[in-house]
């Protein structure tokens, strides 16, 4: 073997002896906090059309509020004229706008504070 290919292979010399080859280092990028979005609330308004079965069937069907829930944020929002949903973010935000008004349930949505 020529002494090219011998340094190359991480070979000093033709006797064969081996020399530390160092590994190559991975670069890692540095790391940053995942940024979190900016949250969205989902309100629910009272519209003097939509029962009061149909709406808290609805809430249960479309969130992760349990029928309780969806009870206690139904009477609020027919006694105030409006009760929070659920706070997400924005694009979230928007298809529980979308899937409530195609039940014909009025809802809106907006930044949360803070």
């Amino acid at each position: 073997m020529s002494d090219e290919k011998l340094e190359q292979a991480g070979v000093d010399d033709a006797a064969g002896t081996a020399t530390a080859v160092a590994p190559k280092k991975k670069v890692q990028p540095p790391k940053r906090k995942p940024q979190q979005l900016p949250p969205y609330k989902v309100l629910l308004h009272n519209d003097n059309v939509s029962t009061f079965d149909h709406v808290i069937q609805s809430i249960v069907r479309l969130t992760t509020l349990d029928r309780q829930q969806a009870l206690l944020r139904t009477i609020e929002a027919h006694e105030s004229g409006v009760a929070l949903l659920v706070t997400t973010h924005r694009e979230r935000a928007e298809l529980y706008c979308e899937q409530f008004m195609s039940l014909k349930i009025s809802v809106s949505m907006e930044p949360a504070e803070g």
